[in-house]
């Protein structure tokens, strides 16, 4: 077992780089399911979720090497397995992004319900209602999503009752070598779904309309191998910039894009941080400390949710009273008792979190319940007086590359221990 201990209190400063976007990366190495050849991804994040989706692309016979400069390189040809079994993913909700790759591919797939963060429903019976229109047959027996497609997919206008990211990445996919055409109503605009379509365009997929509610895709008979890149990951830059508010502190993350980020940066300079932004820079600094702003989670353009647990961590330390509002997962306010522990001042009614800002947080043990709760831990324990200790840390090394080298950047004190 791991630990993570940190000793707070001193105001973070310096400038660290972002790494390549873990939610990106997952539905492109999916995607290379569909290549008739190497496809090499570029900026490719070394997390455990990777680890997860390149082991299970090898375990189905993809030839999967990866070099010291985060790059990528999988040939799934010779691949012979449409499963995805539960003891390979069972860690990971990503899971369900292979489904309509290896349907469309070979007629047939057997993938098991994903794991991953308890942070409340996903919506995986929108993939199926999908796959459905297209002709799939689907049932679902001891945990997994049984598909076939005896006579290929075709495409079909699909309506998404909610907003799903997973789910527009999933069709979209299945949709590229699908038969005719397949409207996505109702998509999802998330970055890393444009990052998919455009990558999927480079190796010769027809998509038009993403990054708006209305997604077209042509169908053709193959996509090729080449080259492809990550975009950069929104939910980490903004994770350290955090870092630097908590803290009272001046940060700067670098190889980022501010426009993945506008609601976060609006929410920021609405709390009085000062905020830079460059062509390929942001930078975020609190010298006066902050002010309680609201928030209320949203799909993309709106405030993500996976930035919740981080502000929220901020606002227990802002002068004056804000309101958190999760809309979109229903048990994401598991974060909530772990701050309480270290001094904050927070009251939950519904979807709803009430933080009144105190003074300072103190040190004290805590437990990671998800992977973006363990992040806002990690930001509370460097504004913490004293040591705080975080457990169950595997969480964050889902999401985050190397976060105690990249914390100690920005002179935070903190080091991972090992525990019997």
């Amino acid at each position: 077992m791991e630990n993570i201990v940190i000793q707070g209190g001193v105001p973070l400063v310096g400038s660290v780089e972002s790494s390549g976007a873990k939610n990106a990366a997952l539905p492109l190495l999916a995607a290379a399911i569909l290549a008739d050849g190497a496809v090499t991804f570029h900026r490719i994040p070394h997390l455990n979720d990777i680890s997860t989706m390149t082991k299970l692309l090898a375990w189905q016979g993809a030839d999967v090497s990866y070099d010291d400069r985060n790059r990528l390189t999988i040939d799934t040809r010779a691949a012979n397995k449409p499963e995805a079994p539960y003891e390979l993913v069972k860690t990971m909700r990503a899971s369900s992004l292979v489904l309509g790759p290896l349907l469309v591919r070979f007629g047939e797939a057997r993938v098991s319900l994903p794991g991953g963060c308890a942070i409340g429903a996903r919506p995986i019976d929108l993939h199926l209602k999908a796959l459905e229109v297209m002709g799939a047959e689907i049932t679902v027996e001891h945990g997994d999503v049984i598909a076939k497609a005896t006579h290929g997919l075709k495409g079909g206008y699909i309506f998404f009752e909610q907003v799903t990211v997973t789910g527009t990445e999933n069709i979209m996919m299945a949709a590229v070598l699908a038969d005719g055409e397949t409207i996505l109503d109702n998509a999802a605009r998330e970055p890393e779904v444009v990052n998919l379509a455009d990558s999927l365009r480079a190796l010769g997929a027809k998509i038009e309309g993403d990054g708006t509610g209305t997604i077209t895709i042509q169908g053709v008979s193959s996509i090729s191998g080449g080259d492809i890149y990550t975009i950069a990951d929104r939910i980490e830059t903004a994770t350290y910039l955090a870092a630097g508010l908590i803290t009272g502190g001046d940060v700067t993350v670098t190889k980022t894009d501010a426009k993945y980020l506008d609601a976060f940066l609006a929410k920021a300079k609405e709390s009085g941080a000062e905020v830079e932004v460059g062509d390929d820079f942001i930078r975020c600094a609190a010298p006066h400390g902050l002010k309680a702003v609201n928030i209320h989670t949203m799909p993309h353009p709106g405030f993500p949710t996976d930035l919740q647990a981080q502000f929220m961590a901020m606002m227990c330390v802002a002068e004056g009273t804000s309101l958190i509002s999760e809309t979109i997962f229903e048990n994401r306010f598991m974060h909530v008792q772990e701050l309480i522990r270290m001094g904050a001042d927070i009251q939950l009614d519904g979807h709803t979190a009430v933080v009144k800002g105190v003074a300072k947080l103190s040190a004290a043990p805590v437990m990671a319940t998800d992977l973006r709760a363990s992040a806002s831990l990690v930001l509370a324990g460097a504004a913490a007086e004293g040591e705080t200790v975080i457990s169950r840390v595997y969480h964050i090394d889902r999401g985050y590359e190397r976060i105690e080298e990249k914390m100690r950047c920005l002179g935070a004190k903190i080091e991972r221990h090992y525990v019997s």
